[in-house]
């Protein structure tokens, strides 16, 4: 029997990539769905059209049957008593007091920020630290919660920490420079202006560069006593937006405390594609990782597709003389895919794989 599922903030960028990630999904069933006030009431299809009168789809593909002719419900009318797990796609500051609510009956995984930087919350990447899911236990006992809140990364934090874990795992970390060139996408519908944009490089994006600096140790921790203990890396970046639809791209300098090469780099990573856990979760790729001896690769045109926007590319890896131990290389990540709700996906299925949901 399938688990039922809400997805809250249903009608917008990131709720419709929920929603196309869980159509026909053999282990979740949306029964639920949700919105802002002037949205209830209204079919799915009703609630997503414009001003205008025209369906404002975001996503690629079809709309699914599904979801076509369901009620979008206040978030205060979803019943908690006919559901086993809730998608938060909720993205204004009103998504720490609704997670709040939700929680104290039901698992929450969410996509915003409200909850990422609790001690008692992991911030999680499935396949990348799956070990600190057992802190949900300590978090719902602190909190005296029957639920828990599960948040994911900032998305540009997910491709740097992804392609970090095989480096700090095998040869260690000590330092990490990092300059991202991310997507307009990953600023919302009304983020960036297009004539902001067009035929230009936003050299600052708020608060991104905090998030990363603070996410990356923090999913590189070690889980101790009910607490996460930060990885010890000194993280260093500058967050760019690029005239880019989807996929965020990463120059990325790391310094290792053990000697390594582009070939080690090259086997460690093939070597963490056949060991990787999420093997056989039904979101998850065939190859985790795509390594690319090609120097003109990863590019956003040619990789936002691989394993449907799950695959974590790269590339231009190279020996780096600044450091005695050091190496540079390039990413790329699907913000909205890995990065978003699909991502969000794969931590529940590794949830429900470990019986927290």
């Amino acid at each position: 029997m399938k688990k039922r599922v809400a997805i809250i903030g249903v009608t917008g960028s990131v709720g419709q990539e929920f929603v196309q990630s869980l159509d026909n999904h053999p282990w979740f069933e949306v029964t639920q769905i949700a919105a802002s006030e002037r949205s209830a009431g209204k079919m799915y299809l009703d609630a997503i059209r414009d001003a205008s009168g025209i369906i404002a789809w975001d996503v690629g593909g079809q709309i699914p049957e599904y979801i076509k002719s369901m009620k979008v419900l206040k978030v205060d009318e979803i019943n908690v008593q006919e559901l086993d797990l809730i998608f938060s796609a909720v993205e204004s500051e009103a998504a720490r007091d609704i997670e709040t609510k939700f929680a104290k009956d039901l698992p929450v995984i969410s996509t915003s920020s409200a909850y990422r930087y609790e001690e008692d919350v992991p911030i999680l990447i499935p396949g990348i630290n799956d070990d600190q899911a057992e802190l949900l236990e300590v978090q719902k006992k602190n909190r005296d919660w029957k639920g828990w809140v599960a948040p994911l990364p900032n998305c540009t934090t997910t491709g740097l920490v992804i392609t970090l874990k095989p480096l700090v795992e095998k040869y260690g970390a000590k330092k990490v420079m990092m300059t991202s060139m991310q997507a307009i996408s990953g600023g919302g519908k009304s983020g960036v202006s297009a004539m902001g944009i067009t035929d230009n490089i936003l050299p600052y994006i708020p608060k991104e560069e905090g998030k990363v600096r603070i996410e990356t140790k923090k999913i590189l921790g070690k889980l101790k006593d009910g607490k996460i203990e930060d990885a010890d890396i000194k993280v260093s970046c500058t967050c760019t937006r690029v005239p880019v639809i989807d996929g965020h791209t990463e120059s990325v300098f790391v310094e290792t405390e053990k000697e390594i090469d582009p070939n080690q780099a090259k086997d460690t990573f093939n070597s963490y594609n056949k060991d990787i856990s999420v093997t056989g979760l039904p979101s998850a790729p065939e190859k985790y990782y795509a390594f690319h001896d090609d120097p003109t690769r990863p590019q956003p045109r040619m990789e936002r597709e691989v394993g449907d926007g799950m695959t974590t590319s790269i590339g231009r890896v190279e020996k780096e003389e600044l450091f005695d131990n050091g190496l540079k290389y390039m990413l790329f990540s699907h913000n909205k895919k890995m990065g978003s709700a699909k991502g969000a996906v794969l931590l529940a299925e590794m949830l429900y794989k470990k019986e927290k949901i």
